[in-house]
């Protein structure tokens, strides 16, 4: 209270007013004006803004709290595009402009190293682990562990989906997490390779 008493003596000298005419202008009371200026109450939001706008300064000139900012926000200091692919074109590279559909910017703090894209999930075959619609991000990467989610091009109709990995000898099995849906097994007569790592999702509420 002694802070915003000191700043409201401050501002009103340099303004050269007198309590009764800032009273006037900002419709406050002079008894609750003359509160704040004492420095025995304090001025409300309301209030606050009121007589930031009749000096042309900010709230926290008045309050120094609001000039606080919050332990749990964290500031994006930048951020980077990170294409999403829609339908994927035939041949390479994989990030060629013709697959990219829109570009979704995200914090580069939060970001893992490597290069990165989004696929869209499509169906409920990776239920509950990723929901249908989801915004999968996905780390450029020729192989994964065996159990991890990977982002899979099926060659033959250059389409991408999204399956757990599992290998069985020189067989490659993709797995769904939904019980619902057949396992796609990767041979010669149907081939694919692995575009990347599934990283995490995103869902629109």
């Amino acid at each position: 209270m002694k802070i915003i008493s000191a700043n409201l003596h401050s501002l009103a000298d340099s303004k050269g007013v007198s309590q009764i005419e800032i009273s006037r202008a900002t419709k406050i009371s002079p008894t609750t004006l003359n509160g704040y200026f004492k420095g025995t109450s304090l001025p409300g939001m309301g209030n606050i803004q009121k007589l930031a706008d009749y000096f042309e300064v900010l709230k926290s000139q008045i309050d120094p709290r609001l000039n606080i900012k919050p332990d749990n926000i964290i500031p994006v200091t930048k951020t980077v595009k990170i294409p999403m692919l829609g339908e994927i074109a035939c041949g390479d590279p994989i990030l060629a402009e013709e697959n990219i559909e829109e570009y979704i910017n995200e914090p580069a703090d939060d970001l893992p190293s490597g290069q990165l894209f989004y696929l869209r999930a499509k169906g409920n075959s990776m239920k509950p682990t990723i929901p249908d619609n989801s915004k999968v991000l996905i780390r450029l990467q020729e192989d994964v562990e065996d159990s991890e989610i990977a982002a899979v091009l099926l060659t033959d109709t250059n389409e991408a989906t999204l399956k757990r990995i599992k290998r069985v000898n020189d067989v490659m099995f993709l797995m769904p997490d939904n019980p619902e849906f057949t396992p796609i097994i990767v041979d010669k007569s149907n081939p694919a390779r692995i575009l990347g790592k599934a990283i995490r999702y995103t869902s629109d509420l």
